[in-house]
């Protein structure tokens, strides 16, 4: 752990780092509070669900997956979330444990509380995704949840926003982000739009920079920093901005354009690697992964946006989400077989 440490800091500049609160990632242990649920595939791939005969089914939701890729790249990872209290959830239960991903602090809802279902389509253009959100049982979410954490047994809390879309799970992520900087691990946010899951624009705007305002770093795209700001065309200035109010590291995703991201010192712009998609979906979550496992390993700033982004083309070219989550070497392999993206 100490050579970690002393890696991490001869990675980064003090700028890039943020100070003592990002150092904690080489401890290499991550929280992730947010949604987990079953994800249905039509197979066999290139499948319409409306044709599809069978589907193969994979576990599911931003916070399983981003949870999933850390493992998958030697971190230890645990879940904060709930799940029902029926079959699907204990399929959710399952697959956590055959991905290594702790569970401790998974509850479980009865009731009409659901797990999330996705239906989802393996197609590169025009891909479906049909997911039911109704009475989510991760939206049960309490801050009694989060209460009996002890948060200096890790290195950061990673958020999602889906988990600010109802008042329960909302007070319980501000609570955990609370509880998190007041015991000096970092704290980390995907801003994950879902318009669907919101009563408006203007309220997801507001709760999410509440949230963001809580984080050492935030990762979303062109249009979540737009909701950022409160106008979609100001949200490459809100990014940068954020760094100035306090965050660390900020990284502003913009599709196959590439990211900037923004620390206290400097402006990185970077690309994205070529690759064959079979489908649009996990791409985030794969990059939120990919990228804080680099950063708990030392890897420079720079270098660790451009793992994170081979992370997210490694897994849209594989079926599913959490299943297709690469491993470490996997992931070593593919950069070094690959030039360096160029910046559009």
């Amino acid at each position: 752990m100490a050579q970690q440490a002393a890696s991490f800091k001869a990675g980064q500049s003090q700028a890039a780092a943020g100070g003592s609160v990002l150092h904690g990632l080489a401890r290499n242990r991550f929280l992730i509070l947010g949604r987990a649920g079953m994800d249905l595939y039509a197979d066999p791939p290139g499948t319409r669900i409306e044709e599809a005969r069978s589907f193969a089914a994979h576990l599911g939701g931003s916070a399983a997956n981003i949870a999933v890729a850390l493992a998958r790249q030697g971190a230890a990872a645990e879940l904060i979330t709930r799940l029902s209290d029926d079959a699907v959830g204990r399929f959710c239960l399952a697959e956590l444990d055959r991905y290594g991903v702790g569970r401790s602090h998974v509850r479980l809802s009865g009731g009409e509380r659901r797990a999330s279902l996705a239906v989802v389509e393996t197609r590169g253009e025009d891909c479906q995704s049909v997911i039911y959100r109704n009475h989510a049982a991760d939206l049960a979410l309490e801050v009694a949840d989060v209460e009996a954490i002890d948060f200096r047994d890790f290195g950061a809390l990673v958020v999602t926003g889906t988990a600010l879309a109802e008042e329960g799970s909302r007070a319980a992520t501000l609570m955990a982000l609370r509880r998190a900087r007041a015991a000096g691990i970092a704290t980390v946010m995907d801003v994950d739009y879902r318009p669907y899951s919101w009563r408006s624009w203007e309220v997801a705007g507001r709760v999410n920079l509440d949230a963001a305002r809580l984080c050492d770093i935030i990762v979303g795209n062109d249009l979540e920093f737009g909701l950022l700001a409160g106008r979609a065309e100001d949200g490459l200035a809100k990014a940068r901005s954020l760094v100035a109010e306090g965050a660390a590291i900020v990284v502003y995703k913009k599709g196959e354009n590439g990211a900037v991201t923004f620390a206290r010192d400097e402006e990185i712009a970077t690309g994205i690697y070529e690759t064959r998609a079979l489908k649009p979906t996990g791409a985030g979550d794969a990059f939120m992964g990919g990228f804080l496992a680099a950063l708990a390993a030392g890897q420079p700033l720079r270098a660790a946006v451009l793992r994170g982004s081979a992370a997210a083309a490694i897994v849209v070219a594989r079926v599913g989400c959490a299943p297709a989550m690469p491993t470490a070497a996997e992931l070593d392999s593919f950069i070094a077989s690959q030039p360096e993206p160029c910046i559009a």
